[in-house]
This record gives C-alpha cells, structure tokens and sequence, in this order.
C-alpha cells in the first residue's frame, strides 16, 4: 500500500488515463481506443508535489496523490 502524499479529491471518469505530471500537477489524458487516439492532456488539480527518487508517484481510487517505493532488485 502506499502513502497519500496530496488530498486533491479528484473526481476519475473512465477512458481517462489519470498522473502526476512533470510540474508536480494531476493531469488526464483520453486513453487511446481502436481506431481513435488518445491524448489532448488537460489539468484537473493544481498538487504542487515534489518527487523523490525511488517512488512510484499515482493517483489513488480517492483521486488523492499517492506514493509507493519502487521495487527494485527482486528475482
């Protein structure tokens, strides 16, 4: 499980791809189906987040920002 980094409370609709975006931001995407593309980002949330290396930064069931640590090494 992971740890809820931002309350942002974003309402996800389905076709949408949802993420934290580079500038630390929620942002969706559509999800590209056959024979239609996807994309067209827009914003949804101002999160202000600032990543650290060695978690895995995405947006919960909740809409919230959330963080797991990266699995790294396992065989």
């Amino acid at each position: 499980m992971g740890e809820v980094v931002r309350s942002t409370g974003v309402s996800k609709e389905s076709g949408y791809l949802y993420y934290l975006g580079k500038d630390g931001n929620v942002w969706r995407s559509k999800m590209a189906r056959a024979g239609k593309g996807g994309g067209n980002a827009e914003k949804v949330a101002s999160a202000g987040v600032t990543r650290e290396s060695g978690y895995l930064y995405y947006i919960d069931k909740g809409g919230n920002v959330a963080r797991s640590p990266m699995a790294r090494g396992r065989k």
